[in-house]
């Protein structure tokens, strides 16, 4: 994955914000909207855009774009910045292959003392009844 490649696939587009803001809310655009095209992203391997499909296929479209929007800052150019950093963390967390689990046995020692305690265990229990009711 290359980071600045990627960069350059992003679109986006200023939009107003909703919300309380008096004047300057309704008349700057300064919402932005992150789009990233998977499917036709040069960038990416076809089995680094297959794992993203199956890890983010709730937020990809129909057409297997991702959509990103901020509104957290006043400032577009700082929403911009944290819909990028969004975005490349999401890509980061969802890259990462997970490691196959490796079924293990349990060692001799250690079935050896759980068969002990489980027989110690018995006989401490047995002692507890009342003798002749078997």
């Amino acid at each position: 994955m290359n980071k600045e490649n990627i960069l350059k696939e992003l679109n986006f587009k200023a939009i107003r914000s909703s919300g309380a803001g008096g004047q300057h809310v309704n008349k700057t655009s300064s919402k932005i909207e992150l789009t990233f095209d998977l499917e036709n992203s040069l960038s990416l391997s076809d089995n680094e855009k297959e794992l993203l499909k199956t890890k983010l296929s709730s937020k990809l479209t129909k057409e297997n774009n991702l959509i990103l929007f901020c509104e957290e800052s006043r400032s577009q150019h700082r929403n911009k910045d944290l819909a990028i950093k969004r975005f490349l963390e999401l890509l980061r967390v969802n890259l990462i292959r997970p490691k196959k689990r490796r079924p293990t046995k349990p060692s001799k020692s250690s079935v050896r003392k759980n068969a002990e305690k489980k027989k110690r265990t018995s006989v401490k229990k047995a002692l507890r009844k009342k003798p002749g009711l078997d």
